[in-house]
């Protein structure tokens, strides 16, 4: 039976375990604190080794579970090295405390089929060692207590490593499943930016081939007409190319809306419960298409956002130039209670919005400052054309 002193620093050790376990030390930092935790239980038995065995004293008992302890140190790396060294003092010294946390990294570390395993292995050992002389010494009624101390000692330390490998596989797979899921939604972006280049290159490729046959019919018989058909050919080439390298697949959809689909998208807002401010500058409608296709990306991808973490508060979206670089602010309040029902979100919205803009070489930021929600996106603004 345990002393009480032992139940007390079994307690204190399960404690701090609990107050640490989000604790990010380092695996090799975590197997030395299992192994002084080991250590530290094993040496409140070391009077009772000392004079249970005359070959030991206290000194020399301290080293040798000392020792034994330290292996606990590897018991990620090589578990079977503990349990090996556990068995040999369960035999020479009758020492119960580093089997526990050998059979627990045992089915921690190397799963179900090691832990029963080891399990049977060890109540092989601790059987074969109860016919020994010396070892228990009162004979009258160790087998109820071989059957009731022994044997669930080792099931009850391998059982709670099994499950927690088990834990550690579903989170595992749970950060597989949103690391896929961020990888995917950047994935659908980048086609979403490819489809936007093709639909609006591939337009201006094919009005630059058909004013260039239109020079080319107009030039016959001039100096000219070789270089306006090399021009028109040119073009066709290239449109090849653009749909070769950029594949349509089946769900064709049409073209991404420019700054003039934000009214539509803040009247939908709107009939979302969220309202909506929308300052757009005038110069902001003289960007290149695919720019306003990306601030439409962002601006879209903010109000959905809005409409499920902060219902029927006021967004603000504001479109400007700051010098050669264009600023999209979206800005909501963040609502003063947390929603009764959590919202369906996969948590790759703010991943897709990044792709986007740093696709067209920008940056943006997004987090909550002074009582509000912000996301704010710097893109290159270009060379805006001439107004007419």
């Amino acid at each position: 039976m345990l002393a009480p002193a032992r139940y007390a620093v079994l307690r204190l050790l399960t404690a701090a375990r609990q107050r640490t376990r989000r604790w990010p030390g380092s695996p090799r930092a975590l197997d030395g604190v299992a192994a002084l935790s080991c250590f530290s239980l094993m040496v409140l038995d070391v009077p009772g080794l000392a004079d249970a065995d005359n070959s030991l004293t206290g000194l020399t008992a301290t080293l040798v579970l000392a020792a034994g302890a330290a292996t606990l140190v590897v018991r990620r790396r090589a578990p079977w090295v503990p349990y090996l060294v556990a068995l040999v003092l369960l035999g020479w010294l009758h020492e119960l405390t580093l089997i526990q946390f050998a059979l627990y990294s045992l089915g921690r570390f190397r799963g179900r089929a090691a832990g029963v395993a080891a399990t049977v292995g060890y109540v092989a050992w601790s059987y074969a060692m109860f016919h020994l002389p010396g070892w228990p010494e009162h004979r009258a009624d160790t087998l109820s207590g071989f059957l009731g101390l022994i044997v669930p000692i080792g099931v009850l330390a391998a059982a709670v490593g099994i499950a927690a490998y088990r834990q550690d596989l579903v989170r595992e797979l749970a950060s597989q499943r949103a690391r896929a899921a961020v990888f995917q939604a950047v994935q659908e972006e980048r086609i979403s930016v490819a489809r936007d280049v093709h639909d609006l290159v591939g337009r201006e490729l094919t009005v630059l081939a058909v004013r260039a046959e239109v020079l080319a019919a107009r030039a016959r018989g001039g100096p000219h007409l070789k270089d306006f058909e090399e021009l028109a050919d040119t073009a066709r080439r290239a449109h090849l190319m653009l749909n070769d390298t950029i594949v349509h697949r089946a769900d064709e959809r049409t073209a991404t809306p420019g700054l003039e689909g934000l009214t539509a998208l803040a009247a939908e807002s709107e009939r979302m419960g969220s309202p909506v401010t929308l300052e757009i500058c005038l110069a902001a409608h003289r960007l290149s298409p695919l720019r306003q296709t990306a601030v439409y990306r962002v601006v879209q991808e903010c109000l959905t956002n809005a409409a499920k973490h902060a219902p029927g508060e006021r967004v603000s979206v504001a479109i400007g130039l700051d010098g050669t670089r264009l600023r999209v602010t979206v800005r909501n309040a963040l609502p003063a209670a947390v929603p009764v029902t959590e919202p369906v979100s996969s948590g790759t919205g703010t991943s897709s919005m990044r792709e986007r803009v740093t696709a067209m070489g920008g940056t943006l930021t997004a987090g909550a400052h002074d009582g509000a929600y912000e996301v704010v996106a710097h893109l290159p603004a270009g060379r805006l054309p001439s107004r007419p």
